[in-house]
């Protein structure tokens, strides 16, 4: 047996100073049973008071009002000399009895709600920063680095194991808990100043200075079965306070335990689906779209997204930019179709009943929803790590970037081509590098995703496509260093190109064009995805 487990402290006095107000008066009314006596601040004493429990106000206690809108109340000698007075230091003892202070054995505090106001659309700076807490970070470090004598509670989570320990200790708690409780304390405080820190770095402008330090705060979301392979262990953690639709803040409606790959790519699929104004589809399968279209409805953009490439569509992950109908969902389910998860903004009742009833899908598939996708506001960063270190940088944002290309070939594209270039385009961001996509009709009908030379992307491509590839267009995520995947392009069928330019060949790759009756655009921006 852990003989931390054996030294407890008797809880006597606790201090409950809480924002969420979740199960407090329960926790309480524990405690009071135990002969614990209450001290309490504003809000969290006037909701004790009021479920008839006896409770001390802090001003009784310090003999100092509040002050400054509250600002004030527990920053004083008598509430942390009570919570960091040493018990077996004599001298602590001897100091607490020389200014009648009485110590404190349990802390209770979970802080401002920061985040949530940052998350609000309509909170101001004002509103922001006076949701900053000093009183409670400050209670809730004193009680964790005193945690040899004083317990600190810091989530309402925490509440049942608490009072299931009190009651089989008979009023006591195990150092083993405390210490536990204080790492908790300890992480709990940390994210919050990184939040806080966080908020002021963004209102510093564009472009990001990199600061010296970067301090990364995640909040442990779920547990999952094992990693890429069932051999690694795994977990899904969020970042606190996101307020646009993700895949971390989305709601699981129905379906299995998620995986890690699954995660990886709903990511993907929502990502790619965020990107289209109309109507839109994608079938992602090992983290790249083997699928995507748009439609004047949705069951037109799953139809031609899922027609891009059945046979890799099997087992996929779909996702949606608009809630899923009935008409959709029907398509979805049609026999010999296999779908792991679909993740959209929402799903209409009947599609909800016919996704979660028919047979061979009720168990099976997941369904996550995510409400509206809007746009991301403010600067998005992505990180990656690497083996010692960390990458960090600005999102890829995709732009207007089709509309504004320039024509370097003799012929333009038609209107009917552009269109399917800008689908083609927008996908090839999402496509591991080196990408290339063929799309045709407003669907994709080819992907030629992470090889190491363009030309076998080209290659891939076309053969994905087969038949279809005559009348397509083509997207290439970097520019082409030789004219052959143009004459590639061209021999299959393809009759319009999209790519970024900038090679020192890009001539031959102009000239490779117009001999073929071409069009070609440049973009002027890559979009790499390793």
């Amino acid at each position: 047996m852990d003989a931390r487990t054996m030294d407890t402290r008797t809880i006597r006095r606790a201090l409950v100073s809480v924002s969420d107000k979740t199960g407090l008066v329960e926790f309480a009314k524990a405690l009071a049973d135990l002969g614990v006596e209450l001290i309490s601040t504003g809000g969290t004493r006037k909701a004790l008071a009021e479920a008839g429990l006896k409770v001390l106000d802090v001003a009784e206690v310090t003999g100092f009002p509040e002050m400054l809108d509250g600002r004030v109340k527990t920053l004083h000698p008598r509430i942390h000399g009570g919570i960091l007075a040493m018990r077996d230091n004599p001298e602590h003892l001897a100091k607490l009895r020389e200014h009648q202070i009485e110590p404190i054995d349990l802390v209770v505090c979970n802080l401002y709600p920061f985040e949530a106001t940052l998350a609000k659309p309509a909170s101001t700076h004002d509103d922001i920063v006076e949701n900053i807490d000093i009183g409670g970070p400050s209670m809730v470090r004193a009680a964790a680095k005193n945690y040899r004598d004083v317990a600190i509670v810091t989530a309402p989570a925490q509440y049942p194991a608490i009072m299931e320990e009190l009651k089989a200790k008979r009023g006591a708690l195990g150092l083993a808990t405390r210490e536990n409780l204080a790492a908790e304390a300890f992480a709990h405080t940390a994210a919050y100043d990184h939040a806080i820190a966080g908020y002021f770095a963004g209102r510093a402008g564009q472009p990001p200075d990199w600061p010296e330090r970067l301090d990364l705060s995640f909040q442990t979301k779920q547990s999952l079965r094992y990693g890429e392979n069932p051999h690694q262990q795994a977990a899904f953690y969020s970042e606190p306070g996101v307020p646009h639709a993700c895949v971390a803040t989305a709601e699981i409606l129905h379906g299995k335990e998620l995986s890690y790959n699954n995660i990886l790519d709903l990511d993907s699929a929502l990502n790619l689906v965020r990107d289209f104004a109309q109507p839109a589809a994608v079938v992602i399968k090992h983290n790249n779209p083997c699928g995507a279209a748009i439609g004047a409805t949705l069951v037109e953009a799953f139809t031609g997204a899922y027609a891009g490439d059945p046979v890799s569509a099997f087992g996929g992950i779909l996702g949606f930019n608009r809630d899923l109908d009935e008409a959709t969902a029907l398509q979805i389910t049609e026999p010999n179709r296999f779908i792991e998860c679909i993740i959209a903004p929402g799903y209409a009742p009947k599609a909800f009943e016919i996704i979660t009833t028919r047979p061979t899908w009720k168990k099976s598939v997941r369904l996550l929803k995510t409400g509206p996708l809007d746009t991301p506001s403010g600067r998005k960063i992505d990180y990656r790590r690497v083996d010692g270190g960390l990458l960090v940088q600005t999102a890829d944002v995709l732009g207007d970037e089709v509309t504004s290309a320039k024509v370097v070939s003799q012929r333009p594209p038609t209107d009917a081509e552009r269109a399917d270039l800008a689908l083609a385009w927008t996908v090839a961001k999402h496509v591991k590098s080196n990408a290339i996509v063929l799309a045709k009709g407003g669907m994709v009908v080819g992907v030629g995703a992470g090889q190491m030379s363009r030309i076998d992307s080209t290659h891939l491509a076309a053969r994905k496509a087969g038949d279809r590839v005559r009348g397509s267009v083509l997207a290439s995520d970097a520019f082409f260093p030789f004219r052959d995947n143009v004459d590639m392009a061209a021999q299959a069928g393809a009759t319009a190109i999209v790519q970024p330019g900038g090679s020192v060949r890009d001539q031959e790759s102009i000239d490779a064009a117009n001999e073929h009756k071409m069009a070609m655009l440049f973009t002027g921006t890559r979009h790499f995805r390793h």
